[in-house]
């Protein structure tokens, strides 16, 4: 757990609440908006657009106070403590040095950037200035996770040696999603989830990842189906498309029964099914799931952290190693 050497942003009082920025209005913008709005220690503060008349019209649609017509004046705005990034792929790592460059903590969405050299440039930086920076992975905050992890732990299924995601979805609203130069492809923005999910759950490395993919007229992936196997020996598949409907679940399969996991990238909820067909729900209904890592943030920040203790750099850093070597290994 890496703490604050030194802070060259703006000095945070002890009781105002954190103030952020967001750069883009993509669509996961109102989700972090409303997330960030029922969290105990945050505001929304400020957004920016590449055009003032965009940012404006989303500023006054999601009741934002201040609008900026680029990414730059956002930055230069000495009120904000934290910027969140959800642009584009492959302008994430651009926009979070120049972020950290400019003081403010950084909470990034995923992928954190294309590279391991870029994601590690940024964390060394973020220490350098003492300044706090993560990846946006709101899987590993979720309460239905944290009790899974807890029960799993303690042996409920016994060792829990296979498991199984499916995800499918639209991606008709990005219009850069099959565009490689600018990061698309569903395997760097939903495959991820998985891999450090179980990360998370088993306090495990993966060890090794292949797959198969069929691809779309532009030559980036549409689906795929993986293979992951973690360092404890958890043979794990991924099965993801945006051709065709899935039952958008996960499966984790123990000596003793086995976990569904409806949704599991916003887990509401969970269903532990025992070999002698008796049954354990897991439940935490809420509106914005994004809220666990918005508190998140706050408590690290307060704490004069540098680093998440759940979501690392090391967890960073290996989903996109892993996600890289899975691309290069697709079949041409």
């Amino acid at each position: 757990m890496r703490k604050m050497e030194k802070r060259e942003g703006k000095a945070l009082g002890e009781t105002r609440k954190l103030k952020y920025g967001i750069l883009s209005t993509s669509s996961i913008t109102p989700r972090l908006i409303d997330a960030v709005r029922d969290s105990s220690d945050s505001e929304v503060a400020s957004l920016a657009s590449r055009s003032l008349e965009k940012a404006r019209e989303k500023a006054d649609l999601w009741k934002v106070p201040k609008a900026y017509g680029s990414y730059e004046e956002l930055l230069a705005d000495r009120e904000i403590d934290v910027v969140y990034i959800s642009m584009v792929n492959s302008l994430h790592y651009r926009y979070a040095r120049l972020a950290l460059e400019a003081g403010h903590h950084v909470l990034c969405e995923k992928p954190f950037t294309l590279s391991e050299g870029e994601s590690r440039e940024l964390f060394a930086l973020a220490r350098e200035k003492g300044l706090f920076i993560m990846e946006a992975e709101k899987v590993v905050f979720l309460p239905v996770m944290g009790e899974l992890k807890s029960l799993l732990r303690a042996g409920v299924l016994g060792k829990v040696t296979m498991a199984d995601f499916s995800s499918s979805f639209d991606p008709g609203y990005n219009t850069w999603f099959f565009d490689a130069l600018r990061g698309g492809g569903p395997l760097y923005g939903n495959a991820i989830y998985s891999l450090q999910l179980l990360t998370y759950l088993f306090d495990s490395a993966v060890l090794d990842a292949r797959g198969l993919c069929t691809r779309s007229e532009t030559g980036v992936e549409d689906q795929f189906v993986l293979s992951i196997l973690l360092e404890n020996g958890l043979l794990a598949a991924n099965k993801t498309s945006v051709r065709s409907q899935t039952c958008h679940t996960a499966y984790l399969y123990g000596e003793k029964g086995y976990v569904e996991i409806p949704s599991y990238w916003k887990a509401r909820e969970a269903v532990i099914h025992f070999a002698d067909g008796a049954s354990r729900r897991i439940s935490y209904p809420c509106p914005h799931e994004l809220v666990y890592e918005v508190e998140h943030v706050s408590e690290c920040i307060r704490k004069g952290l540098c680093e998440s203790p759940v979501m690392t750099e090391e967890m960073t850093v290996s989903a996109i190693s892993v996600l890289n070597k899975i691309r290069e290994g697709f079949p041409a």
